[in-house]
């Protein structure tokens, strides 16, 4: 799992969530600020990290509430840790969580959020000097980021005019593509911003395509392209961060394919379901629900046979085996709140 609970949440002020470590990655890609002190009051900037780890590995931070002290409170960086490579420091406050500001949010909805984001996340952070200047000048934290940091994933239907959008770019130059959208034409309507860029077509990145392999790709996509997009802003926010945009960000809110929460109170035949491990059309290994009994709580709630589960109570199960998902499944006796999605959508998830 992502993290390790050194601590109860339930009725305990300080609640500890444990991050753990990757060593294998390098120490490659701190974050920049934009400025230390711009105004001359005590206020730095926020600055902005990238976390990315494999499933068996933790990010190597503790987010504590503490009495006295206002915040989530970044605490016991580990020494050679992910997040102290990156630049993580002791008494920083956390301010967003991939592009949800957060620093108003209960704790517990905050440690969720990060748990629920898997092997990646984009953190924002204010030092805790400036995040307490901040806070004496009554300045509002929100307004000290940038409204939008997240890129878009955008599923494209033709119509008989085509896509509507068309593509530039510098002559000669590989991978850098700029869309000038219809107006009420199928790109607009499935939510690509005019003007911005193209980083993946169909799941794959288009950083080595030239013009006309670009052209052919979309050519081959038939009636129907998938774009992982991002707008002039989110493309120089992530430039001058020195950060990668990767889908694992990305808005999703436009696409057809939604994925589900089911909310359950067992009943006295149980949930009337049935978890069992199978591989995905990816190759990975997933947890699949089968066996849906009829009128027992997992049909009202709204389960399909053959839905794959992605979360369990707001934590995400990546990396998880089949009896670890069953004991976080039964980790509350009477109830639980599942997040899955259904074959058709997975399969497109899969694909991007």
């Amino acid at each position: 799992a992502a993290m390790k609970q050194t601590k109860g949440l339930e009725g305990d002020k300080k609640s500890i969530i444990k991050f753990e470590f990757n060593p294998k990655d390098g120490i490659d890609n701190p974050a920049l600020s934009l400025a230390e002190d711009t105004d001359g009051e005590g206020v730095g900037e926020p600055r902005f990290y990238l976390l990315s780890k494999d499933s068996t590995e933790n990010f190597g931070f503790c987010l504590h509430e503490e009495l006295g002290c206002q915040g989530h409170v970044i605490r016991q960086v580990e020494l050679g840790g992910l997040a102290q490579r990156r630049g993580l420091q002791d008494g920083d406050r956390l301010l967003q969580v991939n592009g949800h500001f957060v620093d108003h949010m209960d704790h517990r909805a905050v440690v969720q959020k990060i748990k629920a984001s898997g092997n990646q996340v984009l953190l924002a952070v204010l030092d805790g000097g400036s995040y307490e200047a901040a806070k004496a000048l009554g300045r509002d934290l929100s307004q000290m980021l940038p409204a939008d940091i997240r890129p878009r994933l955008c599923h494209i239907t033709r119509d008989k005019s085509g896509f509507g959008f068309s593509v530039s770019g510098p002559e000669g130059v590989k991978g850098t593509f700029q869309l000038s959208v219809r107006q009420d034409g199928p790109a607009e309507r499935a939510g690509v911003p005019p003007g911005s860029w193209l980083l993946e077509l169909n799941g794959a990145s288009v950083r080595s395509y030239s013009h006309a392999q670009l052209a052919r790709k979309l050519k081959q996509s038939g009636n129907k392209v998938t774009l992982l997009v991002a707008s002039s802003a989110v493309e120089e926010f992530y430039r001058l961060q020195g950060l990668q945009i990767t889908a694992a960000l990305a808005d999703t809110s436009w696409l057809p394919f939604k994925v589900r929460e089911l909310h359950m109170v067992k009943g006295p035949a149980g949930y009337g379901f049935l978890l069992k491990e199978d591989d995905c059309t990816s190759g990975a290994i997933g947890q699949f629900l089968w066996d849906v009994d009829a009128g027992l709580p997992a049909e009202q709630a709204g389960m399909k046979e053959g839905d794959r589960l992605l979360a369990v109570n707001g934590e995400s199960i990546e990396g998880l085996d089949h009896q670890q998902t069953v004991l976080r499944i039964r980790a509350h006796d009477d109830q639980v709140t599942l997040l899955v999605i259904d074959p058709v959508g997975d399969e497109f998830y899969q694909s991007v």
